[in-house]
């Protein structure tokens, strides 16, 4: 099996990458950072052409690329717009031109929903959200049902809610952890009483791989979640704990532009396709930690 991953060196594109190698798929990495190794193709300014990558047959694409930095869509909208939604058209573009057999998995996110009207979320709820990125990501979501509806490409996106673990660098833990290096109190924004739906990396991996085996691919949208809420402050303290930290946490009362209060997805469609969930959130916030100490 072949598969191309745009986004291979992300978060979560690296991941994907690992993964796909270790069970034996060909695998070809795509993105903007210039490094020099064997099966990846660097995205420049000046050779920007995605279509070479499905010049001979490619069974699946993963689009893990773009922006997922709610702050950025609102300082540079247009270059999250370009991001987030003009690659997704030129590389469903490059697809139905040279690759229409390929099955072609979006990543999505739960902004889409800013403040749902109630809890858990499934793919049916109203889509409100609350930051350009949350409206990009709608798009890229649309343009994906567009093609499968018009070009009959298998597609399918996936809302991927707050994934973390070993890789990432920005949200609640990372920006806990980076302020534990220096702060005597920790400072958040908000109350400390909203909630998120955390998902740890290697469960959203096994995520993906049901996805690509047992989906339909008819331009559909999947949440992506442990389908369990967990309250910041909660998860906080327990982040502290994980990293043997005896500071004190403070929240400013602030809400943070773009940031929704409560999340909890309901994943009984991510359930029918075989996927449970494994790691629970203290699993793997030590497994986060233990990360963050081999690159401190």
């Amino acid at each position: 099996m072949k598969i191309v991953v745009i986004g291979s060196k992300g978060f979560i594109g690296s991941h994907c990458v690992e993964y796909f190698c270790s069970i034996g798929y060909e695998v070809i990495g795509c993105d903007v950072l210039e490094v020099k190794e064997p099966n990846y193709y660097y995205l420049g300014e000046m050779d920007n052409d995605i279509s070479k990558l499905f010049e001979n047959n490619v069974d699946y694409c993963i689009n893990a690329a773009g922006s997922a930095n709610v702050s950025y869509s609102f300082q540079y909208p247009e270059k999250d717009f370009e991001l987030n939604v003009s690659l997704v058209i030129k590389l469903l573009g490059a697809i139905k031109k040279n690759c229409p057999t390929c099955k072609v998995l979006n990543f999505s996110s739960a902004a889409v929903y800013g403040n749902p009207n109630s809890l858990p979320i499934n793919e049916y709820a109203e889509t409100k959200p609350l930051s350009p990125y949350g409206y990009h990501k709608l798009l890229s979501e649309k343009l994906f049902s567009e093609y499968h509806r018009f070009f009959n490409l298998k597609t399918c996106s996936l809302r991927i809610f707050s994934a973390y673990g070993p890789g990432l660098k920005k949200q609640l833990f990372w920006d806990i952890y980076t302020k534990n290096l220096t702060n005597k109190t920790i400072n958040l924004f908000g109350t400390g009483k909203e909630s998120r739906d955390f998902i740890y990396i290697s469960d959203l991996i096994k995520a993906v791989a049901c996805v690509l085996k047992n989906a339909n691919f008819k331009g559909e949208t999947i949440n992506v979640a442990s389908g369990i809420e967990i309250v910041i402050g909660n998860a906080a303290n327990l982040f502290l704990e994980s990293i043997d930290s005896e500071k004190s946490l403070l929240f400013n009362g602030e809400e943070k532009s773009g940031d929704p209060k409560n999340w909890k997805a309901d994943i009984s469609e991510l359930k029918k396709l075989g996927f449970e969930p494994a790691i629970t959130l203290k699993e793997g916030l030590k497994e986060y930690s233990k990360w963050l100490k081999k690159i401190a």
